[in-house]
């Protein structure tokens, strides 16, 4: 069961709060709604809590609802520019870039930008990893024989129990049989 926030008297619980242009739980804990933004996972979210805490002095399990609006930006820029606060870069998701040579941390839509442009780039320069993701395949040398079947057209020939057979299978509608024509009138007998 969860657990219901009890409202005190002097402070004003706001149930979501917008971060990094999401809408994140209020209710819940500091650390524990960071989970919500795309990109931030336990160990992240746990250090930006407390990173957060060492600079402003809110406790990294605060109710995030009841932090003010000033907070949530001080928050933002932490998550968003991490190496300024002091987060060591063995916690950021993209690190050593290929096209400038740093450590970022990328969110939302920011991380799904950088993962489409990275897979482009692998199809376009024609590397082994970017003919996989063309052709759909899998990517890290998982096993084809057994696996990452049924994403696509069905191909080959359906077993009898699929065919409606005694265990209830779908059954197939049998195409209608052609009508023979009609007799002419006029021949035949009188």
């Amino acid at each position: 069961m969860a657990e219901e926030v009890k409202e005190k008297p002097g402070k004003e619980l706001r149930h979501i709060v917008r971060i990094v242009n999401k809408d994140l739980d209020g209710n819940k804990a500091l650390y524990r709604a960071l989970l919500g933004l795309k990109g931030v996972g336990q160990r992240y979210a746990k250090i930006v809590a407390l990173a957060f805490e060492k600079e402003t002095g809110v406790s990294y399990d605060a109710i995030l609802g009841e932090m003010s609006e000033e907070m949530d930006s001080k928050l933002e820029d932490i998550i968003v520019n991490p190496q300024k606060h002091g987060i060591p870069s063995w916690t950021l998701n993209r690190r050593n870039d290929w096209q400038d040579g740093g450590d970022l941390h990328l969110v939302m839509g920011e991380l799904d930008f950088a993962i489409r442009k990275d897979v482009q780039r692998l199809g376009e320069i024609k590397s082994y990893r970017g003919l996989r993701h063309a052709w759909r395949l899998p990517v890290r040398g998982q096993r084809t024989r057994s696996t990452h079947r049924g994403k696509g057209i069905v191909v080959g020939v359906m077993k009898k129990d699929a065919k409606g057979g005694k265990s209830g299978g779908s059954k197939i509608a049998k195409p209608a049989k052609a009508a023979k024509p009609a007799a002419k009138k006029g021949k035949g007998k009188k």
